[in-house]
């Protein structure tokens, strides 16, 4: 007997089969393991690490700090260290310190921009004159800074990295003290800068470099734009 040939569109012989779907070259990839709170911790100290031994600014620090904690995978997390060495890597000694820890200004003008290590408070007074110190450059070895500030008559500008945290207290009489920096992920433990301010007739004010410079800022952001 001779078998028929099967038609068009209808089904084999050994019954109805799926169609194989086609690889669909736009599917997203599978998404990396999902990270844990002890894995991104572990990540933080590592950077902590790196900070004390020179590798990563204040101002670095701080941003990969936020971004471990805001990472949702262990991939998110090992691009934040792929240029960092293992812990205790040879070679590794701590950063120089920053010997010069008060800075002040008598009827003039004070600006250092902060790039050793920073392991005790620092001290800015400015009498009819003004101060700034800025902070981005450091190492932090414990991920905190402390700053004293009196301004008589005067004003002390502390700019900070974008991101960090800041407590500021003291007073002002006649004066002003303020905070001027984007908010840190709640309940994130990010680096922090502890303030007391001492006011008398003139300003205490800390400021992120989103404050500190917007319109310089929104020009760079531009630029990068129309090359991109």
């Amino acid at each position: 007997m001779s078998q028929s040939t099967p038609q068009p569109g209808s089904p084999s012989p050994g019954g109805p089969k799926d169609p194989v779907p086609a690889p669909r070259p736009d599917r997203p990839a599978t998404p990396g393991v999902r990270a844990s709170d002890a894995e991104r911790e572990t990540v933080v100290e590592r950077l902590r690490v790196a900070s004390v031994e020179g590798r990563l600014t204040f101002e670095e620090l701080t941003e990969r700090t936020e971004a471990a904690y805001a990472a949702v995978s262990r991939d998110d997390l090992e691009s934040i260290t792929a240029d960092l060495p293992g812990m205790g890597a040879p070679g590794a000694e701590p950063a120089p310190l920053q010997v010069k820890r008060r800075f002040s200004a008598i009827m003039g003008d004070c600006r250092e921009r902060i790039v050793g290590r920073i392991d005790e408070p620092l001290e800015a007074v400015s009498v009819m004159g003004d101060v700034e110190l800025d902070l981005r450059g450091a190492q932090v070895p414990t991920g905190e800074v402390r700053v004293q500030a009196t301004a008589v008559m005067g004003d002390v500008k502390i700019i900070v990295p974008d991101g960090i945290a800041v407590e500021l207290d003291g007073y002002a009489f006649l004066g002003d003290r303020r905070v001027a920096v984007r908010e840190s992920g709640g309940g994130a433990r990010v680096p922090v800068v502890r303030v007391t301010a001492r006011a008398v007739m003139g300003d205490v004010k800390i400021v992120d470099d989103e404050h500190h410079a917007p319109v310089r800022r929104a020009l760079a952001a531009w630029w990068r734009d129309r090359r991109s």
